[in-house]
């Protein structure tokens, strides 16, 4: 009897052996996969922006009674995650977004970009991937969207996530001003890899922001333009609940990259989103 049990008891031990090992094989093919996936995201960007060379925009044609190019921006936007993304008459223009955790990133960048885009984003620890490409006026325009997380891990992808970067938006809870405040050490670090981006202030949760005192809002709305005036930033207050001022900062940017004729108007009225530059 003690032989059989010793017999079973051996066994057993051989077949948790071998589980632990497909299960320890199988992480490892998971974290390869991620990293594989992670890869060759960064390396279909490289092929698209031509590294090493200058950046070649074709030149939007005319057409009668069409829109200008930013207000063809308004237009159903096209999920080109992965299809197409090398060919000569796409241009990819890398936009990143930095600030603290909990402030409504990802939600405005899902605002924007659209929930079945959201869907094929690129996740891992600490950084998200999403791409949204327009067609305007025969030209396709992409947009490959870097949401950092906040957390004390995330500074790690500062480097790879602003680098070559054409706007970096620096973001803040409207309603919670230590998230105000840590937007001078997000500016500081990301500017040692980015000289050359057009940064851009932006307050989120407005719809929350109008229920403080006045008083309150008179003081973060003093603050965010001082601070914006220092970063030499444009300053929104948006919402991604109420899609207030989402799509207009991306315009924006878009006219301030290309020189379209559109025009921005400053808004400095206490209780309505505020636009300052």
């Amino acid at each position: 009897m003690a032989e059989l049990i010793h017999e079973a008891t051996g066994k057993m031990t051989q077949l948790c052996r071998r589980i632990v090992r497909v299960n320890v094989r199988w992480r490892i093919v998971e974290r390869v996969s991620i990293f594989r996936d992670f890869f060759r995201f960064i390396w279909e960007r490289i092929l698209v922006c031509s590294t090493g060379r200058a950046a070649r925009y074709r030149r939007l044609p005319r057409r009668e009674n069409s829109l200008s190019g930013v207000e063809a921006l308004e237009g159903p936007a096209v999920a080109a995650y992965g299809e197409h993304e090398t060919d000569s008459d796409l241009v990819s223009l890398k936009i990143s977004l930095l600030g603290d955790c909990q402030i409504g990133k990802t939600s405005f960048v899902i605002k924007y970009v659209g929930d079945e885009q959201e869907k094929c984003s690129l996740q891992m620890t600490g950084l998200n991937l999403m791409d949204k490409t327009m067609f305007v006026q025969g030209a396709r325009i992409s947009f490959s969207i870097w949401d950092v997380a906040g957390d004390n891990s995330s500074v790690d992808h500062l480097p790879i996530a602003c680098k070559d970067a054409v706007a970096i938006l620096f973001m803040f809870d409207l309603t919670s001003r230590c998230t105000l405040n840590s937007v001078v050490g997000w500016y500081s670090q990301a500017r040692k890899w980015n000289q050359k981006a057009i940064p851009i202030l932006i307050g989120t949760k407005f719809d929350d922001f109008v229920k403080l005192p006045p008083d309150l809002q008179w003081t973060i709305v003093t603050q965010a333009r001082a601070y914006a005036k220092v970063m030499k930033a444009t300053l929104f207050f948006s919402s991604a609940t109420h899609n207030i001022n989402v799509n207009k900062i991306f315009k924006f940017i878009m006219a301030k990259l290309f020189n379209l004729p559109w025009t921005l108007e400053r808004n400095l009225t206490i209780g309505e989103p505020i636009i300052d530059f």
